[in-house]
């Protein structure tokens, strides 16, 4: 279920307020703990976490005008989604993560960066505010471009 929305404000009003008040309380986890130098966008109809065009202008696959994603937070159709692109660019990162995940007692439903839950009991946030809060944004480029090589 992909947004057309162009700001934050527009995509959290289109939603159900059931729903809204889910990715409200991910997104105010995430916002508190995003490292400096991060923007809260719109992209590819999400609530998005990305390297700002201005420090990292090569963009995302070398797209210019696209930034390069870290994050992002959405509410599909069946199911709400966090996306943590640092996780999948490190393996350390992803096995430190399934390993608090599971020790946090809930069941982690992960693709390559994607987490998907339910309900908001279903997500641990104090795990995914350690893992937002866990790469700064030189590492993650650098974790970036050593992926591309």
């Amino acid at each position: 279920m992909q947004s057309s929305a162009k700001t934050v404000t527009v995509y959290l009003k289109e939603l159900p307020l059931e729903r809204r008040a889910v990715i409200e309380m991910v997104r105010a986890v995430i916002l508190k703990n995003l490292p400096k130098g991060y923007e809260e966008v719109m992209q590819y109809g999400m609530i998005s976490y990305v390297v700002p065009l201005k420090t990292y202008p090569k963009g995302y696959l070398d797209k210019k005008d696209v930034p390069l994603p870290y994050a992002a937070l959405a509410a599909q159709k069946n199911f709400y989604a966090v996306y943590l692109m640092n996780l999948y660019s490190e393996k350390e990162g992803g096995d430190w993560f399934a390993k608090e995940y599971k020790a946090s007692g809930k069941k982690l439903d992960m693709g390559k960066s994607c987490v998907r839950f339910k309900k908001l009991e279903d997500l641990p946030l104090a795990v995914i505010a350690k893992a937002v809060k866990l790469t700064s944004v030189k590492k993650f480029i650098a974790q970036y471009e050593s992926g591309r090589e």
